[in-house]
């Protein structure tokens, strides 16, 4: 089969698609599972409906055996789905003109106690307290497209604890507990050594606020900028910080520097700005190519708590803050270190960009099945999320040129 994928000269989008598909999985160790993760894209691409296995592969007219082939692939054929997002990533993302990477969370309905990771929790996008899954993801977004660069399913800690539930879902024993913030910072970490381009990191509060995943990203040279809440503490500009000498004669030397003045909120700072300091810039380019405004500030700072907790230099970057002219308080805050020099349309832009993960999630669900998975098994779970990235690949680039697809 694999031969035939090779040879074949692509002129129609199914094609197309077996062509691309079986560049994709050749990373997988066996013909069977190639065969099968091929069989699955095509699934999720081409029939329409409810995604999940057993009515695809009728669809498409498959046996029974196929069926259960099929099956023990998803949810136990040991194969690692990194392999194959990341031969989907060094193929598609340097055709989308990146701009960012987003990091964000999804959640998924379900119902029932034994899924992995589920139970009733906050989901954004449900909008609610439920029953669901909630999966954190980083995607690579673009001029010309998006594409996911990775995926982690949530377990709460008594999922965790929680021996018999682990076993059932077949979680494995390496699998620790992990908050949200963690997760995006493990696939930012392993995403970040592909041989795709690199991008400044975007993020809603729930992972701005988080002190180890700003100093993490950092610390790897990873630009970010990423939402803050209003109660961050930040020393502003002006301050200076030096380690004080030592009291006594014995003991060791003092090595923390100390600021000449006490930090303040972002709001504060930002209430007490002069009107100089707010400018109003294009922001977001709509699908219309019309540009959308607003009233941001740009202050150098140095955010508090990394200087009081890591016992680190003080480290200075952008706050940027947003505060329309008919309200009565800044609406957001983001910190990100990018460069000094760094021109404030494009941090504006940029602090602007991460809804575009949700026009993501929606394809990603609407027409493909992200949430359409019905198994109990958590790497099956993985392995689901990582052919759905394959499905999308593929329709990204078709999208950009269906001719880019053919072999020379």
């Amino acid at each position: 089969m694999e031969a035939a994928l090779v040879e074949m000269v692509a002129s129609e989008p199914r094609e197309r698609l077996l062509v691309f598909v079986g560049e994709m999985v050749r990373p997988l160790a066996h013909v069977r599972q190639r065969e099968n993760a091929l069989l699955y894209v095509r699934g999720l691409v081409e029939q329409g409906g409810r995604k999940s296995l057993q009515p695809t592969l009728f669809r498409l007219g498959e046996s029974s055996a196929c069926y259960e082939s099929v099956q023990q692939f998803l949810a136990d054929s040991p194969w690692d789905p990194e392999l194959l997002v990341r031969a989907c990533a060094e193929r598609v993302v340097p055709e989308i003109g990146v701009l960012a990477w987003v990091v964000d969370d999804t959640g998924i309905a379900k119902d029932g106690v034994y899924s992995p990771g589920v139970k009733r929790q906050w989901s954004g996008t449900l909008g609610k307290v439920d029953n669901c899954q909630v999966t954190v993801s980083v995607h690579a977004v673009g001029a010309r497209g998006t594409l996911p660069l990775g995926w982690r399913l949530y377990l709460p800690e008594e999922w965790c604890a929680d021996e018999l539930r682990r076993a059932r879902a077949k979680i494995p024993a390496t699998v620790a507990f992990e908050t949200k913030p963690a997760l995006a910072r493990g696939l930012v970490e392993r995403a970040a050594n592909w041989q795709t381009p690199l991008a400044p990191i975007l993020a809603d509060q729930a992972y701005g606020d988080d002190t180890d995943l700003r100093t993490r990203l950092d610390e790897l040279e990873l630009e970010y900028v990423l939402a803050v809440g209003v109660q961050t503490s930040v020393y502003p500009p002006g301050t200076t910080f030096a380690v004080p000498e030592r009291n006594a004669t014995t003991g060791r030397p003092r090595t923390v520097a100390r600021a000449d003045r006490n930090p303040e909120s972002v709001r504060a700072l930002a209430e007490r700005l002069p009107a100089r300091a707010w400018k109003t810039l294009p922001c977001r380019t709509t699908p219309a190519g019309e540009d959308v405004e607003g009233r941001f500030a740009f202050v150098r700072v140095v955010a508090a708590h990394p200087v009081r907790r890591d016992y680190r230099p003080p480290r200075e970057e952008w706050l940027i803050i947003e505060w329309p002219r008919d309200v009565g308080a800044p609406t957001d805050y983001w910190l990100s270190n990018l460069p000094a020099n760094t021109p404030r349309e494009r941090l504006a832009r940029l602090a602007r960009l991460r809804w575009t993960v949700e026009l993501d999630y929606r394809q990603l669900k609407g027409e493909l099945g992200l949430d359409h998975y019905e198994g109990r098994s958590y790497l099956g779970f993985h392995h689901h999320c990582a052919l759905v990235t394959c499905a999308h690949a593929f329709l990204t680039l078709e999208r950009l040129d269906p001719k880019a697809q053919r072999p020379d």
